[in-house]
């Protein structure tokens, strides 16, 4: 399913709210727990390739290993 930025707003106002109840447009959801309404986001979000605003940023690290082959 293709999601859009403006059901994404809408699970994040929710969210923010301490609402389980999700509407958007005519429908409307409602999540059986809060954790479950951060799992939806987190799935929208992947989906939308957007990243998380909370939290720290992910960093990455490389490590190398170098030797004389002795």
């Amino acid at each position: 399913m293709a999601y859009t930025t403006e059901q994404l707003q809408a699970l994040e106002d929710a969210l923010a709210s301490g609402e389980k109840i999700v509407r958007f447009n005519d429908r409307w959801i409602e999540y059986r727990s809060v954790n479950e309404l951060r799992q939806a986001i987190s799935q929208v979000r992947a989906s939308l390739g957007v990243e998380s605003t909370t939290g720290s940023p992910r960093t990455r690290q490389l490590r190398m290993q170098t030797g004389k082959g002795f």
